[in-house]
């Protein structure tokens, strides 16, 4: 599912009765993805597919769902990944890439990994048929690549339909495959932020904030968990001073060059520490929310001539991925419903004021470049609109 940083998905509520469902569904059908296994995906209508992650399917495991299902493969991408393949020019899609004759693993591979070959070559795209699906459409294609996202993995799926009438779940249980309906899917990040709750807490003196706490926030599937680190004692009958971060395992912990996310973490630390209070969230969204292996990646394309915003796209994703909908969870749990909002990036503003919290105002964030990321820096400010 393709969406801005910050949106919400414009789906049904999941029931509330529904929702631990939805959630254990959904984290098993990624597991088994991250494994290399197959899912089979229901859709509406009795539609369904099974479906691969690309990147850790093999030749057997191709091999063996072909057997199973007797229909030929497709490979399901993002519509940015089929624009810079040059075979679809459309934004906010699903495009799905079949061969005549079938595709292999070695095809399929090169079709969603920009880092195993550079392009598509001119006999390899004769072989190929392209058809795009408007959105919304989230059917079971959308959600299979859906979950090669959740899974951190590069959004691509391999599927087949499965055409047998009769019950699709019983002919999953006979085939010992894990099914996941695409409701399911697509609800999944709403059910998962209605579901975080506190559940630790603990003083953790800092080098230059001693009165400090950190509390954890985890979804009741056991998921990714949230971290607010609150310094002193927010007065939440006023605005707080806020910010939001997301986490950087290069930048934050071993110092990189290549991003400012290092400086951001300090500065925001020390600006709450002179303020007298306030709270940094500590997001687990990697990468822009693509994870850490993609945006090692993404680093890759960069130093091949990319952009950090085109590297997202070459690899499939949108130029941003992260969701704040966990973060304004957090802070209503901490009952903060005002804030100042330390950052340079307007999409955080209007998304946490979409969310119902008030961002009373925005404080400037910026620190100086340096040769490692100035053209990073440069990328956020002319293409994503940051305002340093």
């Amino acid at each position: 599912m393709t969406k801005r940083a910050g949106d919400s998905p414009e789906l049904y509520e999941v029931p509330a009765t529904r929702a631990p469902y939805t959630l254990l569904d959904v984290e098993r059908a990624i597991s088994e993805l991250r494994r290399g296994y197959p899912v089979v995906v229901r859709g509406g209508g009795g539609h369904a597919v099974l479906a691969l992650a690309a990147e850790t399917m093999t030749r057997d495991s191709i091999q063996r769902i072909t057997n199973i299902t007797g229909e030929p493969l497709s490979l399901a991408i993002t519509a940015r990944r089929a624009a810079v393949l040059g075979l679809a020019e459309t934004a906010g899609k699903i495009a799905i890439v079949s061969g005549i004759g079938g595709l292999g693993a070695d095809e399929l591979s090169a079709l969603a990994n920009p880092l195993i070959e550079a392009g598509v070559g001119a006999e390899l795209r004769a072989k190929l048929s392209v058809t795009v699906r408007e959105q919304p459409g989230h059917d079971c294609a959308s959600a299979a690549v859906t979950l090669s996202k959740m899974a951190r993995l590069l959004p691509a799926a391999v599927t087949t339909p499965i055409l047998e009438a009769g019950d699709v779940i019983a002919w999953s249980n006979r085939h010992d495959f894990l099914s996941v309906d695409t409701g399911d899917v697509f609800q999944f990040e709403r059910a998962a932020v209605r579901n975080l709750k506190q559940v630790a807490e603990a003083r953790v003196p800092l080098m230059n904030a001693v009165d400090t706490r950190i509390v954890a926030f985890r979804p009741a599937d056991g998921g990714h968990e949230h971290l607010a680190i609150v310094v002193g004692t927010p007065d939440t009958t006023k605005p707080v001073l806020v910010r939001l971060h997301s986490e950087c395992f290069t930048g934050d912990l071993l110092g990189s060059l290549r991003c400012d996310c290092g400086d951001q973490l300090q500065g925001a630390m020390a600006q709450i520490k002179e303020a007298g209070a306030g709270v940094l969230i500590y997001l687990a969204q990697e990468g822009r929310g693509i994870g850490l292996i993609n945006k090692l990646r993404a680093y890759e394309l960069q130093d091949s001539g990319f952009d950090t915003m085109d590297a997202n796209e070459q690899l499939g994703f949108d130029a941003d991925e992260r969701v704040y909908m966990p973060a304004a969870r957090v802070l209503k749990l901490l009952n903060i419903s005002q804030i100042q909002l330390m950052t340079n990036n307007p999409d955080k503003v209007s998304a946490l004021n979409r969310l119902g919290i008030d961002v009373v105002e925005r404080v400037q964030h910026a620190f100086p470049s340096n040769e490692h990321n100035e053209q990073y820096l440069q990328t956020k400010a002319s293409r994503a609109g940051h305002q340093f």
